[in-house]
Order: structure tokens, then C-alpha cells, then sequence
């Protein structure tokens, strides 16, 4: 990406990465399924041994506390899907998308997603940054891809710092 608004993005993108490298370096497997209130989102184990996450399609009142597990199912829901649609592809339905089923394939898959994501915005011009975003608003002609980048920036952000307080309150409760 050459271009100070590229550049200012890919520096958010990188501390909010280094801040989440922090965390998925300490989760151990039982951090995954914690729940840590009697309301929460999990994912779970179906019997074809897949792992779907607990899902309402209008959000309840009051919201459940999501797992640590279900979080990292979100992150790669959702940036699976803005890669998918920065590259030109239709993404998987949000059902399709399994959790890998612990810790360590999590994590894997995150990291992945990164490097798919890194070639994404390593891959934008000015003139790409300026474009209609083909997602999460593509139906506003006003929101660009660099909207999106943003997007994906805030929205990591707002998912590590849930992560990183889970990881710590299972922490500093199980001793």
C-alpha cells in the first residue's frame, strides 16, 4: 500500500496484531470454553463433529457473554468473509463457517486470515483505497475500501480487547 492514508491504516492494523499476538500467545485449551457468566455463546460440537457457534439472527436482550472460543469463530466469520469480498469472491455463508474445534487450530486460522488480510491491503492503490467497498455497507456508494480497512481495524480491535479481558478474568479467577 503506497499512500499515507495506506500507510496509517496498515500502522493500526499492525499494533492492533501485535496487541492480539500478546494474548493468542498465553491462551491455553481450557481458556477457549470458559464461560465466565451464566449467560453465554459458545461454540459447540455437533454430532457430525463439527463445531457451530450458538447464533440468534436478531440480537437477544441482554446480550450473552461470548466465549473465548466463540470470539475467535467471529473474528474468522467476519474477516473471512471481507477477504472473500475484497477479492471478488462470494464468501461462505456465516453457517458454513466452523470453529477448527480448540486452541492451537484457532489460532492457526487467525493467523492465516492475517496473512490473507496482509495481502489484501499490501495490494491497494489510492484509486483502490477511494473505491466503492464491496463489504460489510456494500450497499452505501459512499463507503469506500478504505472505510472497510477501518472497519476491519475497529472491529479486530473491539474483539481482542474481549479476548485479552476474558483471557485475564479466567486468569486471575482459576488460581
Amino acid at each position: 500500500m503506497e499512500s499515507s492514508r495506506g500507510d496509517v491504516l496498515r500502522g493500526q492494523f499492525d499494533l492492533t496484531w501485535a496487541l492480539f499476538e500478546y494474548h493468542l500467545e498465553r491462551l491455553v485449551p481450557d481458556d477457549m470454553l470458559w464461560e465466565p457468566a451464566a449467560l453465554c455463546w459458545t461454540v459447540r460440537r455437533q454430532p457430525d463433529g463439527r463445531w457451530l457457534p450458538d447464533w440468534a439472527d436478531t440480537e437477544p436482550e441482554p446480550v450473552p457473554v461470548p466465549t473465548i472460543g466463540w470470539l475467535s469463530w467471529h473474528i474468522g466469520w467476519w474477516w473471512d468473509a471481507t477477504v472473500e469480498h475484497a477479492q471478488g469472491r462470494l464468501p461462505r455463508d456465516r453457517r458454513d463457517v466452523t470453529w477448527p474445534g480448540d486452541a492451537r487450530g484457532a489460532v492457526a486460522w487467525l493467523r492465516e486470515l492475517r496473512g490473507k488480510w496482509l495481502g489484501v491491503l499490501d495490494g491497494l492503490t489510492d484509486a483502490d483505497l477511494d473505491s466503492p467497498a464491496p463489504f460489510p455497507r456494500q450497499d452505501d456508494p459512499e463507503y469506500t475500501v478504505a472505510d472497510m480497512a477501518a472497519w476491519v481495524n475497529s472491529e479486530l480491535m473491539k474483539n481482542v480487547a474481549e479476548i485479552g479481558q476474558l483471557r485475564l478474568l479466567r486468569a486471575a479467577t482459576t488460581r
